[in-house]
């Protein structure tokens, strides 16, 4: 007899196809390199500096004992929030997000290394790619859980929707209570007419020997 395979972990990445987890990877590079390449072209020229892809795709730039070592570190922590934009959009799932985001600092590194044939001698870039890693898993997880958590609305905001069924409800009440006064009857002890209108009635209670 067949044994029958066990399901996959909830939230786990096998559930995706493998054609989808490449294209999600690749459409999230193209959004790094692409803020990359904008910003490092925007910093070349509000500095007067020459733009070069070494700023992108090398490591020589990246450094701590300059000031422009120190601005191209910032540019890409903006990066970084372009990704996690990226993330919440293409991924749109939290326990996914550190595979992602780490992957993507993984193949920027394997990029840089086949550009430049050395791997980065700047302790300011590793702590620069760190810095990046950590807030890139960190802001994608808590935009991703904002976004699962969102309450859902159908037609109109919650407080509409509460007020509207508030409202059904007590027309709903106002109108069998009404119905109940034109057939004659009275909820509870109390005075009411007649089912044909002809007189009044009052209701009182049985005593115990009639009982």
């Amino acid at each position: 007899m067949a044994r029958r395979r066990k399901p996959p972990r909830s939230g786990a990445i096998a559930e995706l196809p493998p054609l989808r987890i490449a294209g999600q990877i690749a459409a999230l590079q193209a959004i790094y390199y692409a803020a990359a390449l904008v910003l490092m072209l925007f910093m070349s020229l509000v500095a007067g500096t020459g733009f070069s892809l070494d700023l992108v795709f090398g490591w020589g730039s990246l450094r701590g004992d300059t000031t422009q070592g120190w601005l191209v570190g910032f540019v890409w922590l903006c990066c970084a929030g372009a990704v996690v934009i990226g993330l919440v959009a293409l991924i749109a799932r939290s326990k996914l997000i550190p595979d992602f985001a780490l992957t993507l600092h993984f193949i920027h590194l394997v990029v840089v290394y086949l550009y430049t044939g050395l791997l980065p001698r700047f302790a300011m870039w590793w702590i620069t790619m760190g810095v990046s890693s950590a807030a890139t898993v960190a802001l994608g997880v808590y935009g991703c859980r904002w976004r699962e958590l969102r309450p859902i609305s159908f037609g109109g905001t919650a407080r509409s929707n509460n007020e509207q069924s508030a409202a059904e409800n007590g027309l709903a009440d106002g109108g069998s209570a009404a119905g109940d006064e034109e057939m004659g009857f009275s909820r509870g002890r109390g005075r009411g007419r007649g089912r044909d209108g002809a007189g009044e009635y009052e209701m009182v209670g049985l005593k115990p020997e009639d009982r």
